[in-house]
């Protein structure tokens, strides 16, 4: 088969490889119809990943069609069309059953990082009736791609984590495919006001229509002045930071108001600043973390009933064979005006 390959820092290669077979009694073998290009991938690309070692193949997103099944998978069969998770769970271990299946004992985020990944013709995934979800018939797969990362983790690691509310003013630093992500599923909860950041003029339109109430330019004037001044100079109540570098996350800091949840998404290659000095004495909660994709379920449910639209999120298709040129448009996506690009197999 054909495999997107890591090859080190700055290096990878669509080449071939041998396909996958069944390892354990509860591994699927999954024939990928459709894979995107995560903003994680591009952090490995840089080296920010170490544990990502040269040989792996990339990618933890997708829906396909069940190839083969081992004989400990009892909810699939071949033929089926499924969503991929991002994150493999086991079901069994003590993290498992506190939903907390990014820290699955024998899983967790595995795809792409510690085994092969989906940005290949065939991908085999492990704990498969976990690590699958059914897709209904006639839904629209494309759009069900972004529900194997972008949508879960915008919602569990940013929204929830941040506990957004009715009436609460919301500020995500970063318009990029999470950070969008964020704004679509922070409508959940009504808040008053979302504030979306960003220097990129195209994703600040885009996060308009998307429903943001206010969309500042961080290249267009000072982004806590804007902030304290829509605010009455009482901050945001939650700070979604979807980038993952220092200067997001102290803007973060810096526009957050007392009692506030500073709700950190981004992946960090390199240290940050934590002014405790400045936080410990306004009652200000911190979060990270990992997706764990427990609302998927949840998620699956309202795009089917049309409250939730992430096909919108789509900006470029490529045939999967073309996976080179769609990483160099991802990776430029400000010139490229690109959000999410679909390979189709």
């Amino acid at each position: 088969m054909k495999a997107l390959v890591y090859q080190g820092p700055g290096k990878m290669a669509w080449q071939d490889k041998a396909a996958p077979v069944i390892d354990k009694p509860t591994d699927a073998i999954v024939r990928i119809t459709r894979t995107t290009i995560c903003g994680t991938d591009l952090h490995i690309l840089k080296g920010d990943v170490p544990t990502v070692t040269p040989g792996r193949t990339l990618g933890h997103e997708g829906v396909g069609i069940v190839e083969s099944v081992g004989d400990g998978v009892s909810n699939f069969k071949p033929g089926d069309h499924v969503l991929i998770s991002c994150i493999s769970a086991c079901g069994r271990c003590l993290n498992c059953k506190r939903q907390l299946y990014a820290h699955c004992d024998d899983g967790g985020w595995i795809l792409g990082h510690l085994i092969d990944g989906t940005q290949a013709e065939y991908v085999r995934i492990p704990h498969a009736d976990n690590s699958l979800h059914p897709i209904p018939e006639g839904a629209d797969e494309e759009a069900l791609v972004m529900l194997s990362d972008i949508l879960p983790t915008g919602l569990e690691i940013g929204v929830l984590n941040g506990q957004v509310k009715p009436g609460d003013t919301v500020v995500i630093v970063g318009a990029g495919p999470v950070g969008m992500a964020a704004l679509l599923t922070a409508q959940f909860y009504s808040p008053a006001r979302l504030v979306m950041v960003d220097m990129d003029a195209n994703r600040l339109d885009t996060a308009r229509q998307l429903g943001a109430t206010h969309a500042f330019n961080a290249a267009e004037g000072d982004i806590v002045e804007r902030v304290m001044a829509l605010t009455g100079g009482r901050g945001a109540d939650v700070a979604i930071e979807a980038v993952g570098i220092p200067a997001t996350f102290e803007v973060c800091q810096e526009i957050i108001a007392a009692g506030g949840h500073i709700a950190n998404v981004g992946v960090h290659g390199t240290s940050v600043n934590l002014h405790l000095e400045k936080l410990w004495i306004r009652n200000i909660t911190l979060t990270t973390g990992l997706v764990s994709t427990n609302t998927t379920p949840m998620l699956l449910q309202t795009v089917q009933a049309g409250t939730l639209s992430p096909g919108s999120l789509v900006t470029h298709r490529f045939a999967l064979d073309d996976i080179e040129e769609a990483y160099r448009v991802f990776g430029d996506a400000a010139r490229e005006k690109a959000m999410k690009v679909i390979l189709e197999a």
